[in-house]
């Protein structure tokens, strides 16, 4: 626990020091990016030394705070989603070094540095608290520190919309959370954790904790501000929240139905139908979008529905009493969270690459990028390999394993009980497909072909700074894959403390999972020394001749331009085309006219059906409701105070009646 107060102790310094330095010019990035790698540094240490089989650190001293006590503690959970955090945010930092330095002269950027520190740190709290209040203020504290982040161009109006929506969704969540606590805390008579209490309404605090943490983890219908607030952030920011942030709602969900006691049938069920849909939904509105950003968004919910979807078969194989689902169910959902940190950050900081060197983020304006960007064009295409789950890589080695706990469950399970399970399996395969079509979309139009614009044209890489990030996760996507069999029998000590089997019994599921999991490992290794093994030979045989290059066959056309080429809408339309009824895609055609046309339009826009059909018009109704009270708002202090001592002599009067 020592190197964790050592880490928080950094995050501090780091922040403080960004803003008392804020007028030495590069100081304050120094100190602010230096907090987080240093307090990184010191803090992963000690989570991996958990998440191996280590012994538990906790720290626990009275405070002033009534019903409980100041608690924090460092087990196997804990431990395994603080390893994302460190990694994840300390390649965001380095990364921010180079990237905010476009803003330098337009922008303070000491205040970034600032919530950057904050956000990290709040993040760990939330993970190590094991008191209510404790950790509903330092949920508060990621809430706002993030809100900060997300509105940094806050003289952008979207940018300003954005964070106002996540701001409101944030607190619609952390309400349900309050009501949450207070029940178990009422049950067990204190808010630490260790003496919380379910009672007879476990069902009642499983839709609390689904609602106040699916808000953060951004479940369908509770996602609506993922695809506002990933777009108008930093493209560090967003790597931040995308890979880590709101995997925090994924740890708030797993550890309070730890705490609730056997689970209940229906509980996996709905995280079942909760994460197909997700899942489903957010590809198909991915495929669907031309801003890269607002497309990694989706797939953001997209992958939280698998990480549901691995929940959920966990939590049918707990109640049904079959140990091999509930272990590689849980297994693979944790992992899905470990992987999805991966390559969602790898693309989000690739995504930053591109809107640093070619100034836009509009897929159809981009195009032959690989040339001017090939560091950023390699690691975008292993992490598109991976968040498709495409073997060798490590997206493959989690989604396998949910693919296993599904097929184990359909074959134990009568006919009834094994419907989740198998639409988990029909799902996570149409899942799959509909990923690979829209990364084979997004990696074609921007990096392959020719450039649509003057923007892809004049495209340049980034520095040292932004690349080495996406280097390392890129590793990290590969070396999981290859090794998954490794780290899946690492995971015995997490599974065990998750599910309550006995560490002989996670480890006898977890091996036998692993040696399938092994095989693919082997095979992906033979076919990357059997790749690099004929490119050395090509290069050999190419490199006394004369190569040349020139333009694939053009059916004839004498001047072929980039027009010609795909654009990201028609390379998407008989997908989307297909799923039009979820989707609703809004279509403007002009249609070219007479015999020379001079002019012709086809746009695609489409929007969040959620957003359009539900939220919209019921924020819509609540302020016409609150109008009416308009009238009390004068804008006057004296009124206000009058308002105030009213309702203190309601209150006095209420309490002597």
């Amino acid at each position: 626990m020592t190197l964790l107060l050592v880490s928080l102790l950094c995050f501090a310094v780091g922040a403080t020091g960004a803003v008392v330095l804020a007028e030495r010019g590069r100081w304050a990035t120094y100190l602010g990016a230096g907090g987080v790698l240093l307090g990184c540094g010191c803090g992963i240490v000690p989570a991996i030394s958990v998440t191996l089989g280590q012994p538990s650190e906790s720290l626990r001293m009275a405070w002033s705070v009534p019903s409980g006590s100041l608690y924090l503690q460092l087990d196997a959970l804990s431990a395994f989603f603080l390893l994302p955090i460190f990694l994840v945010c300390g390649l965001a930092a380095l990364y921010g070094t180079e990237y905010l330095e476009a803003f330098r002269g337009r922008k303070a950027l000491a205040p970034a540095w600032f919530f950057l520190n904050l956000l990290v740190a709040s993040m760990v709290v939330v993970v190590l608290a094991r008191n209510a209040v404790l950790f509903l203020m330092a949920w508060e504290t990621m809430a706002l520190s993030s809100f900060f982040l997300v509105t940094f161009e806050d003289e952008k109006a979207e940018t300003r919309r954005a964070g106002w929506i996540y701001l409101v969704a944030s607190h619609i969540g952390t309400a349900f959370l309050l009501a949450l606590f207070v029940l178990l805390g009422q049950a067990g008579g204190s808010l630490d954790f260790d003496h919380f209490s379910a009672g007879s309404r476990g069902g009642l605090l499983f839709i609390l904790a689904l609602v106040g943490f699916g808000t953060k983890a951004g479940f369908v219908p509770l996602h609506v501000w993922l695809p506002e607030a990933h777009p108008a952030a930093p493209s560090h920011v967003s790597a931040v929240m995308s890979a880590v942030m709101i995997k925090t709602g994924i740890y708030g969900l797993v550890r309070i139905v730890t705490l609730l006691g056997p689970p209940q049938a229906w509980w996996g069920w709905t995280l079942c139908a909760i994460g197909l849909s997700s899942g489903v939904i957010g590809v198909l509105l991915a495929l669907a979008q031309h801003d890269l950003k607002r497309l990694l968004a989706y797939h953001s919910v997209e992958n939280i529905g698998i990480i549901a979807l691995g929940l959920g078969v966990g939590l049918v194989g707990l109640s049904a009493g079959v140990p091999s689902v509930a272990a590689i169910g849980f297994a693979g959902a944790l992992l899905h969270v470990l992987n999805h940190a991966l390559f969602k950050g790898l693309l989000f900081l690739g995504a930053g690459n591109i809107a640093h060197g070619a100034h836009t983020r509009e897929i159809d304006h981009l195009g032959g990028l690989l040339r001017p960007m090939p560091g950023t064009g390699v690691t975008f295409l292993i992490g598109a390999a991976a968040i498709s789950g495409l073997p060798p890589l490590n997206g493959f080695v989690s989604e396998f394993l949910i693919f296993l706990a599904g097929f184990h469950g359909a074959v134990a399970l009568d006919n009834f009980a094994g419907v989740p399970l198998l639409a988990t399996i029909a799902g996570l395969a149409l899942i799959g497909g509909l990923a690979a079509a829209c990364f084979t979309k997004a990696f074609g139009i921007i990096f392959l072909g020719e450039p649509r614009s003057p923007h892809a044209a004049s495209a340049h890489e980034a520095g040292l700074a932004m690349l080495l990030p996406g280097f390392v996760l890129a590793a990290g996507c590969i070396l999981i894959g290859l090794l998954g069999a490794v780290v899946v029998r690492s995971m015995v000590p997490l599974i065990s403390g998750v599910t309550g089997l006995s560490p002989v019994s996670a480890s006898r599921e977890l091996v036998a999972a692993a040696h399938s999991v092994g095989l693919v490992g082997y095979f992906g290794a033979a076919l990357i020394a059997l790749t690099t093994l004929l490119g050395w030979g090509r290069s050999r045989l190419l490199a006394p001749r004369r190569v040349r290059t020139a333009v694939t066959w053009d059916c004839g056309y004498a001047q072929p331009s980039p027009r010609m080429q795909y654009t990201a809408s028609s390379f998407a339309q008989p997908l989307t085309e297909t799923f039009g009824l979820l989707l609703q895609t809004h279509r403007v055609l002009r249609a070219p006219r007479g015999l020379f046309p001079q002019q012709a339009e086809y746009h695609t826009e489409t929007t969040d059906p959620y957003q359009d059909y539900i939220y919209q018009p019921l924020f819509g109704a609540i302020s016409r409701g609150l109008a009416v009270l308009r009238p009390v708002q004068q804008g006057k202090v004296q009124i206000y105070v009058l308002y105030i001592a009213v309702t203190l002599l309601v209150l006095l009067l209420w309490q002597i009646a």
